[in-house]
């Protein structure tokens, strides 16, 4: 018995990985779902899983100069060697995103107060029923964006946190060793 209903459209939300989702793609991944719907599937970017690398390493073009120091996240599997940026904004105590949007659109939003731009490699992508069937199956917990993504760390303590805030079942997850069947 499913105890989370499945919104009809998960857009705009938030997903966590649960821990035992750990096939290297998704592992302790916080999910932006950017587009969703249950008759086309639904699109994503990971966003705390960073590359190492950063957007200079990608495009040298000096038109570009202010997106060099930008970090590149790893959004998902799908097309890893497409770079696309996203922007995420507070406008009255609210977080906005633009996502999939042009290096120039990005440079537009670059200096804007209250934002926050990200480059990414890669989305995540489901085909119809796929995300709604994974939920199902509880492999996501959902929740609503907040403002604070704009100021925390983007990296695997992103995860962590926001499962441990969901209840103190989550919390002890979030702490559990990788591997608690080895200990």
């Amino acid at each position: 018995m499913n105890t989370h209903p499945i919104p009809p459209d998960l857009a705009e939300k938030v997903i966590l990985a649960d821990p035992s989702l750990r096939d290297g793609n998704f592992n302790k991944s916080v999910v932006l779902l950017a587009e969703h719907s249950p008759e086309e599937g639904a699109f994503g970017l990971i966003l705390n899983h960073p590359s190492g690398q950063k957007v200079g390493d990608l495009i040298t073009d000096p038109d570009f100069l202010e997106l060099w120091k930008l970090p590149v996240h790893l959004g998902g599997p799908v097309a890893r060697d497409q770079l696309t940026f996203a922007a995420f904004w507070e406008r009255d105590s609210e977080l906005g995103f633009a996502t999939r949007i042009s290096a120039d659109e990005a440079k537009a939003y670059i200096g804007q107060p209250n934002t926050l731009v990200k480059a990414f490699a890669g989305y995540s992508g489901w085909s119809k029923n796929q995300l709604e069937d994974e939920v199902e199956q509880q492999a996501w917990s959902i929740i609503d964006p907040k403002v604070e993504l704009l100021t925390c760390d983007h990296d695997i303590t992103l995860w962590k946190t926001l499962l441990s805030e969901l209840s103190p079942y989550h919390r002890i997850l979030a702490d559990a060793p990788d591997e608690i069947l080895a200990n």
